[in-house]
Order: C-alpha cells, then sequence, then structure tokens
C-alpha cells in the first residue's frame, strides 16, 4: 500500500494532478481521501458567521479523525469517510461513505501537509504549485458554479482568507514536498515523473 499526498493552493490544479494520477495507475486501486470531507460541523454558527467562517485555517480541519481514519485504511480497515456540506457549514449526522484498502490511498488538500502527524503517514508528498491570478479564476468558476456563492463573496473571501492563509499556512507547507509540480495540473512530464515514482514505491512495498 502506497499513501499519497497532493497539496497545494485553491484552485492550484490538485484535482486535475488527482486524476492524472488515477487515470495513469488503472491497473491498481486507488481511493481518493479529501481533506474538504474533514472540515469540523459548524452548523451551530449563525449566517454572519458562517460567512465569516476561515475554510484555510488548520484549525477548521479534524486532524485526529483524518489521521485516525488514514491509519486504518493502512491497516486493512474500511471506514466510514464523514460528508460534509459548504452550503451549510456541517457535518452530516445520518451520512458517511464507505471507503475499503487499496494499493494506492491519495490524500488531497490545502492544509493536509501543516499537520505532522498526517505526513509522517505519506510516502509520497506531491505540492502542485499555480499562478496567484490562474488560482483566483478558479476558485471564482468553482465557487459560483458548485457552491452558489456570488461574484463579490468570493473576492472578498479570496482577499480576508485565502491568500493570507496561503501565505501564512500552505505556500511555507511546500518545503516537506518530494516533489513541486509547476504550472498546475496541466504540466505532463511532471505526471509522467510521479507516475514512475510511484510505480517505483509500489514495487519496493511489494
Amino acid at each position: 500500500m502506497l499513501v499519497i499526498g497532493i497539496a497545494g493552493g485553491s484552485g492550484s490544479g490538485k484535482t486535475t494532478v488527482v486524476k492524472a494520477i488515477t487515470r495513469e495507475l488503472n491497473a491498481k486501486r486507488v481511493v481518493v481521501i479529501p481533506q474538504d470531507s474533514y472540515y469540523k460541523d459548524s452548523s451551530d454558527l449563525s449566517d454572519e458567521e458562517k460567512r465569516n467562517h476561515n475554510f484555510d485555517h488548520p484549525d477548521a480541519i479534524d486532524w485526529e479523525l483524518l489521521c485516525e481514519q488514514l491509519a486504518e485504511l493502512k491497516s486493512g480497515k474500511t471506514i466510514q469517510q464523514p460528508v460534509y456540506s459548504y452550503i451549510s457549514c456541517s457535518r452530516s449526522k445520518t451520512e458517511t461513505v464507505t471507503v475499503e484498502p487499496a494499493d494506492v490511498i491519495i490524500i488531497e488538500g490545502i492544509l493536509i501537509f501543516t499537520c505532522e502527524q498526517l505526513r509522517e503517514q505519506m510516502d509520497v508528498k506531491i505540492f502542485v504549485d499555480a499562478d496567484d491570478d490562474d488560482r483566483l479564476m478558479r476558485v471564482m468558476a468553482r465557487d459560483i458554479s458548485e457552491r452558489g456563492k456570488d461574484v463579490h463573496w468570493v473576492i472578498e473571501r479570496y482577499s480576508r482568507t485565502v491568500k493570507p492563509m496561503y501565505l501564512q499556512f500552505i505556500e511555507p507547507s511546500k518545503r516537506y514536498a518530494d516533489i513541486i509540480i509547476p504550472q498546475g495540473g496541466h504540466n505532463k512530464v511532471a505526471i509522467d515523473v510521479i507516475k514512475a515514482t510511484i510505480e517505483k514505491s509500489l514495487k519496493e512495498k511489494a
């Protein structure tokens, strides 16, 4: 079993990289564990507090549960992954996602390298780098189409939390990466290098 961490700022192209790696490893069983599923429940906050909630600070994540469930997967156990809603800022009390162990486990999220206990469980750490303007445009497109936000909300949040938290926590965590992918998720050469690295690591673990 191989555990791969893929980090990078919001809108950097992490999902594109995850899809590319999953596609390249089609002969292997791969599961993806998104950091976003492990946000702490904030359903008790008022609408104004939810609007100002900082999703880009490490304190927003339930690291204890994420580390615990990853360890269970690594030991061959099936987990019940939480389901989180960005719309209501809540974790479902009735619904979970069943995730079974696999040859390759990919953990994906903006803050995953900020947690030492989580980093220690990773075999390969990848940081997806991208230009600030490109990231802003992707974040804007995603939040408007997928999360029901308007342009004003996206720009305000980007200025207030996304960019400052990137500079304070996410960008510095790049130093823990084994591989850094420039140009976001469209760097085919980097994807090929990652594929070779993963295959080599899988052979060594076999």
